[in-house]
């Protein structure tokens, strides 16, 4: 069988294993997928012998997304303005073509799994890290009204703001009400939340999560509470690696049943 698997360190929290046989059984393809402990002086040529021994394509995952981009012969477009690849393919003259498939994921979990248009919209990314910079060109392509970078330091969303050609803030600098909040900064893993103004949500306000976790997290709790509405980034997990899975095999996987039937696990764990 076509040999796939997901290079991390750590790995053994994976879930992308069990969210590629969920697919593979949907879309009923045969293939293995396993996890590999990627080793932070031999990754390189953990990657290469992989693809060596007949492997197909690999997902990367923290800490070697850039490691990953700057080994590919071919980068897509997204992956270029990413500065990061969590997808690489052996293409069939042995080039190493590297994917991001991180903001499409997202976007599709936005657009497709929750109903919200980005199209004409106001909106705001917290945080000027690599996960934000993952996902800006394909949330760009959807044509918002704007998009505000705001992050503690000003210097790393001007930085970005200039790459990309949108508008970078402080956060005390943000006025008004915006249409979407995303929360790109990590966060919602301690329990913490970025110093947002009262008047940056309403009632129309729609927010989103890049983390996850069994609870609501802070982060959408503060949009409860100034009425808006939101959700976590359990779909982006999974759009992202339906992207991926696309990318190997050409077939589309359906992410809204399995994003719920993860839900469901994690409320009953």
């Amino acid at each position: 069988m076509d040999q796939y698997a997901v290079v991390g360190n750590p790995i053994a929290h994976s879930k992308s294993p069990s969210i590629h046989k969920h697919f593979a059984e949907q879309t009923q393809q045969e293939l293995i997928y396993s996890t590999l402990l990627g080793d932070d002086v031999q990754f390189e040529r953990q990657v290469r012998d992989f693809f060596a021994n007949d492997g197909k394509g690999m997902n990367i995952t923290m800490p070697f997304k850039e490691r990953a981009y700057a080994m590919c012969d071919v980068l897509s477009k997204r992956a270029e303005q990413a500065g990061a690849v969590n997808t690489l393919l052996m293409s069939e003259n042995g080039d190493i073509f590297g994917d991001n498939t991180d903001g499409i994921g997202m976007v599709r979990d936005i657009t497709h799994n929750h109903g919200q248009a980005l199209t004409g919209k106001r909106v705001l990314i917290l945080g000027a890290g690599g996960a934000v910079r993952g996902v800006l060109e394909p949330l760009l392509s959807e044509n918002p009204e704007s998009v505000t970078i705001a992050n503690r330091t000003v210097e790393k969303a001007q930085a970005l703001a200039e790459l990309f050609d949108c508008l970078a803030s402080t956060f005390e600098g943000l006025k008004g009400e915006f249409d979407i909040i995303i929360n790109g900064t990590s966060a919602s893993l301690s329990g913490s939340l970025p110093p947002l103004k009262d008047e940056l949500a309403g009632s129309k306000t729609w927010c989103y999560d890049m983390m996850y976790g069994k609870e609501r997290t802070v982060f959408l709790q503060w949009a409860d509470d100034h009425g808006g509405k939101g959700a976590d980034g359990l779909g982006m997990l999974v759009g992202q690696a339906a992207e991926a899975f696309y990318l190997w095999r050409q077939v589309r996987p359906d992410t809204a049943s399995l994003v719920a039937l993860m839900r469901k696990q994690m409320e009953a764990s």
